[in-house]
């Protein structure tokens, strides 16, 4: 019967109270969903993102805020990546904008360019493939990379390494770090299996996935920003120019001897190619051969010096032709390097140099442009075609902003969804595929709550059957352990585990917390309840200790069984410190040990992952448990 009758409850005084109760506990509510909706809402979170607090990610609703983590991701969260590709001044993905007009015949013309152009992997990065900010994020790429090499080496780390000359302790830790090979110390290491492999797969991947490096934006963005930082008006003091922005500043072909540069653009150009540009972007036209032989004759008077270090069979130096595939390693590319940077013979007080006016640049913006030049002829035809309002050929610059921008919103649905799951599903790669974690854990919670099943059900029973003298003292005792925290007992329980050798075992794990002073309470009272008369009708037919302990006191006591059943196994499976004091082996690691591990390493997005993943199995066994620890609780209430 409720405390209020029905004809109570037709007062309005009372119907005004239950809705000040149902409102009550809606508000709570509602505090109590709002912070587990953010860390939800954060598990998607990249540098791009960080600072937003918002129930649904901005990123899934506005279309802005999806653009700026697509070219986050697009360029592998890489600020230079992006300043350089795209010449912008500023490398901060929160300030990116979509480009106001998309001139689609202009795109399908570098999009068929570049489809017909098969460059060499340091022309071009490919994006999803890493993370600059966002660490322990595996992007989409790099995922199915992963997965294609662990399918071939069928799980076995310690044979791909063999193969593939790497060192990966785990599947976890396999990764793999791209950079723009726009500066000269930053040369591939194309002689490694795994490196080979890596670039093989960015070669399949579509078009739509690759940002080209561009040197111009490099020289532009980098170079002279670095130089005279980015207000124009330092340039334009010190180059006695008058240019109103950066897009008006020309990086030429060739060396720059046309009057409308000045002298300082000419030493900036003369710099840049000299000691800063990638040899891979620097070639040298066939009036530079004569030089090159007489610079090597005079490195190498001896033919025969210069074929044991260049692996050649050269029978004079007039047989040495100009470098055109930059080599990635030896003697060859150091003398290539001194050659274009300046080398000085102290035996004969002459410094051989590649001219500047012998020089020129390599690079798909260019090529694009001798396309244009090619096809058309004429500027004002390339403006005809496209729409454009060009006045030199330098202005034309591969519209790789709008073709990003354009596949992008093409595949907005798809990338929404990667961005939303791709931390889960690194996290659940970690777990899986790192250690013996999950089985640990299932052995560990299995055992936990069988024998808190036994041992706690058999203390309480011999409390409440046989009523001992000292029962009160006992109990006492029980309550007191519950008025000291586990970090109390932990110094003690180590030392007691490593005398009798248990560290890093299972038992050392379960003996610690097999029995439970609050359990043993709670049973005890549960216990006290059962009606006598079952037990005295019991010894009237003849039944034993053990068969009345199981038979009618574990029978009659499922609810409070499942409360003690539910405490163990969350004691269990949340149990960390212990777990990492007792087991310091990483085999006998459980599943927390080893998210707190990822945790250190990770970005905000993986850590609030992990834990919406951690709390999945406790959320399961509430969510199908409830009416069980619902009568576990009040049942001993009402009796």
């Amino acid at each position: 019967m409720g405390m209020i009758s029905e004809i109570g409850r037709r007062s309005f005084k009372v119907r005004l109270l239950f809705g000040a109760i149902y409102c009550f506990l809606l508000f709570g509510s509602v505090f109590m969903i709002y912070p587990f909706w953010l860390m939800l809402s954060g598990t998607s979170k990249s540098g791009v993102d960080i600072r937003e607090s918002a129930v649904i990610p901005s990123f899934i609703t506005d279309k802005d805020a999806f653009y700026r983590k697509g070219i986050e991701a697009l360029f592998n969260e890489s600020s230079m990546n992006f300043q350089s590709t795209y010449s912008e001044a500023s490398g901060d993905f929160e300030k990116i904008q979509i480009p106001v007009k998309i001139r689609y015949k202009f795109l399908d013309e570098w999009g068929d360019f570049i489809k017909s152009k098969n460059y060499p992997f340091y022309y071009y990065g490919v994006g999803y493939t890493g993370v600059y900010v966002s660490g322990g994020t595996n992007p989409m790429l790099m995922r199915q990379f992963k997965s294609r090499i662990y399918q071939k080496y069928a799980g076995d780390i310690e044979q791909m390494n063999r193969d593939l000359g790497t060192d990966f302790v785990a599947w976890s830790a396999f990764h793999f770090s791209t950079q723009p090979y726009l500066e000269r110390r930053c040369m591939p290491d194309a002689m490694s299996k795994f490196n080979k492999r890596f670039y093989e797969f960015c070669a399949e991947q579509p078009f739509e996935y690759r940002f080209y490096y561009s040197p111009e934006g490099f020289y532009k963005t980098i170079y002279l920003m670095s130089h005279y930082t980015r207000n124009l008006g330092v340039y334009n003091q010190a180059h006695a120019t008058s240019y109103s922005s950066w897009d008006q500043i020309k990086f030429p072909r060739t060396y720059p001897v046309d009057k409308n540069y000045t002298d300082q653009e000419r030493a900036d150009w003369a710099d840049y190619v000299r000691n800063v540009l990638n040899l891979f972007w620097i070639g040298a036209d066939n009036r530079a051969l004569p030089i090159y032989q007489e610079y090597l004759q005079s490195k190498y008077p001896d033919i025969a010096e210069l074929n044991r270090l260049y692996g050649s069979n050269y029978k004079s130096h007039s047989e040495i032709p100009l470098v055109e595939d930059v080599p990635f390693f030896g003697s060859r590319l150091s003398d290539w390097a001194s050659f274009i940077q300046g080398w000085y013979n102290p035996l004969t007080n002459r410094l051989y140099q590649l001219p500047l006016e012998m020089t020129y640049i390599n690079s798909a913006e260019f090529d694009f442009r001798d396309h244009l030049k090619f096809k058309f002829g004429m500027l004002h035809a390339v403006n005809k075609e496209f729409g454009t309002s060009f006045q030199d050929w330098l202005d034309i610059v591969p519209p790789q902003r709008e073709y990003h921008c354009y596949y992008l919103m093409k595949d907005r649905t798809a990338l929404t969804w990667e961005f939303i799951k791709r931390n889960f599903v690194t996290v659940a790669d970690y777990i899986l595929l790192h250690g013996r974690g999950i089985l640990n854990t299932f052995i560990y919670c299995g055992i936990a709550i069988l024998c808190s099943l036994i041992v706690n059900p058999l203390a309480a029973y011999a409390l409440s059957r046989y009523r001992p003298p000292s029962r009160h003292k006992v109990l006492l005792f029980l309550m007191l352990t519950m008025a000291f925290p586990p970090m109390v007992t932990q110094i003690p329980n180590f030392l007691l585990l490593r005398e009798l050798e248990l560290l890093n075992t299972f038992a050392a794990l379960i003996l610690p917390a097999m029995a439970n002073g609050y359990s043993i309470f709670l049973l005890k009272g549960f216990f006290d309840s059962l009606p006598q008369d079952i037990y005295e009708s019991a010894e009237i037919d003849g039944a034993g200790e053990i068969r009345m302990f199981f038979q009618i006191t574990m029978s009659l006591s499922k609810p409070i069984l499942a409360v003690i059943a539910l405490n163990a196994f969350l004691a269990a499976y949340s149990n960390f410190m212990m777990a990492m004091l007792v087991c310091q082996d990483q085999n006998m690691w459980t599943l927390m040990p080893w998210l707190y591990q990822l945790q250190n390493t990770s970005c905000t997005g993986i850590i609030l992952s992990s834990l919406i993943i951690a709390a999945v199995p406790t959320f399961i066994i509430f969510t199908f448990c409830q009416n069980i620890i619902m009568r576990g609780i009040i049942l001993p209430v009402e009796k």
